[in-house]
C-alpha cells in the first residue's frame, strides 16, 4: 500500500516515444471541437438577439465556456503526460483553494495554517499523485492535514469562531484539493489491456459536464418543479431527469473508449452523474452561506474555477475508487 517508488507511465500508447490513439478518437476529439464551435456559435447569436444582459444566456455561455476550459486541460493533459496532467491539475486545485479559503472568514493567528494549506498540504499531495504512493494519498488530507492544521491554529492562542475558521479551512482542503486530486490519480491505475489511463479522466469529465449542462437545457425547455428554489433556482425536477438522463445515454455510447461494457459504462455514468448533481447542489448551498453567487466573486467578480469543477469534485473520487476496486 505505502509504494515509495515513482510509477511507470501509464495511460498514453506510444510508438517510437510518441503518443498515439486509435484512429477514430481522432474523430471522438474532432466531434467534441465541433460541438463546441457550434454551441459558442449560437451563443454568441442569442448575445446579439437578446442581450448580454439576459440572465438565461449569460449562464448557458458561461457553461458553455467551462466546457471549453476542461476541453484545453484534457488535451493538454493528453499532450504533455502523467506529470504535466498531475501539475495541470495541480494548478486547478491550487485556484479552487484560493478561491475557498478567499471567503473563510480568518484572523492572523491562522496565518500559519494558510501557508500549510498552499505550501505544504497542496503540493504534497500531489507528490504522491506523481509517485503514485496511494497509501499516503488517501489518507494524508483526511488525516494528518485534518489533525495537523486545527493543531497549528490552536498555536495562535486565538479561540475566536475557532470551530467555524478551522471546520471551513479544512473543508475548503476537502474539495479543492483531495476530491480533484482523484482525477489525475486515475492516470495511475493498472488495468488489464487497458493501457489509455487518459481517457478515463475523459469520460469522467465529458459525462459529468454533459450532465450538468444538459440538466440547465433541459430544466430551460421542461422544468416547472424546483428542487431547491432558495439554493439552485436553476435545478427542476424536470432538468434533473432529463439532464441525467441524457448524461447516462452519453456515457453507455462512450463505452468504446473505457475498459467497461456498455452497460457497466450506463451504470457508472449515471453513478457519476447523481454524485455530480449532489456536488453541485452542495456548493451552492455553501456559497448561499458565504452570501456570494459565484465562487470567483471576490477575486474576479464572476465565476470561479470553482464554479467549473464543482460537479467533478463529488464525482471524481466515487468513479476514481469504483475503476480501482472493480478493474484496477
Amino acid at each position: 500500500i505505502l509504494n515509495p517508488h515513482p510509477p511507470s507511465f501509464v495511460g498514453f500508447g506510444t510508438t517510437g516515444g510518441k503518443m498515439t490513439l486509435p484512429f477514430s478518437l481522432w474523430w471522438l476529439f474532432l466531434a467534441i471541437l465541433a460541438i463546441l464551435i457550434t454551441a459558442s456559435s449560437i451563443g454568441s447569436i442569442l448575445v446579439l438577439k437578446y442581450g448580454s444582459q439576459n440572465p438565461t444566456i449569460s449562464n448557458l455561455n458561461a457553461r458553455i465556456n467551462a466546457w471549453w476550459v476542461m476541453t484545453l486541460v484534457l488535451v493538454l493533459a493528453f499532450v504533455t503526460g502523467h506529470i504535466g496532467s498531475t501539475f495541470l491539475f495541480f494548478l486547478v486545485s491550487f485556484a479552487a483553494l484560493r478561491e475557498c479559503l478567499s471567503l473563510v472568514y480568518s484572523r492572523r493567528g491562522d496565518y500559519a495554517v494558510l501557508v500549510a494549506c498552499f505550501y505544504v498540504v497542496l503540493p504534497v499531495q500531489y507528490y504522491f499523485v506523481l509517485t503514485d504512493w496511494y497509501g499516503m494519498f488517501a489518507i494524508f488530507i483526511p488525516v494528518y492535514a485534518f489533525l495537523l492544521l486545527p493543531i497549528l491554529a490552536g498555536l495562535s492562542g486565538d479561540p475566536t469562531r475557532f470551530l467555524d475558521r478551522t471546520a471551513k479551512i479544512q473543508w475548503s482542503l476537502m474539495v479543492s484539493v483531495f476530491c480533484i486530486s482523484h482525477v489525475p490519480f486515475l492516470l495511475n491505475l493498472k488495468i488489464p489491456n487497458f493501457d489509455q489511463n487518459i481517457l478515463l479522466v475523459i469520460f469522467l469529465i465529458a459525462v459529468v459536464q454533459a450532465s450538468d449542462v444538459l440538466q440547465y437545457i433541459w430544466g430551460k425547455l421542461l422544468g416547472k418543479r424546483k428542487i431547491a428554489p432558495v439554493l439552485s433556482p436553476s435545478k427542476t425536477v424536470e432538468g434533473f431527469v432529463g439532464g441525467v438522463l441524457s448524461a447516462t445515454a452519453l456515457a453507455t455510447a462512450l463505452w468504446w473508449i473505457t475498459p467497461f461494457t456498455p452497460f457497466q459504462a450506463g451504470l457508472i455514468g449515471l453513478v457519476i452523474c447523481l454524485m455530480g448533481f449532489a456536488g453541485g447542489l452542495v456548493m451552492s448551498a455553501i456559497k448561499r452561506d458565504f452570501g456570494v453567487k459565484d465562487w470567483g466573486h471576490m477575486i474576479k467578480g464572476h465565476g470561479g474555477m470553482m464554479d467549473r469543477v464543482d460537479s467533478i469534485c463529488f464525482a471524481a473520487p466515487i468513479f476514481f475508487h469504483i475503476v480501482r476496486y472493480f478493474w484496477s
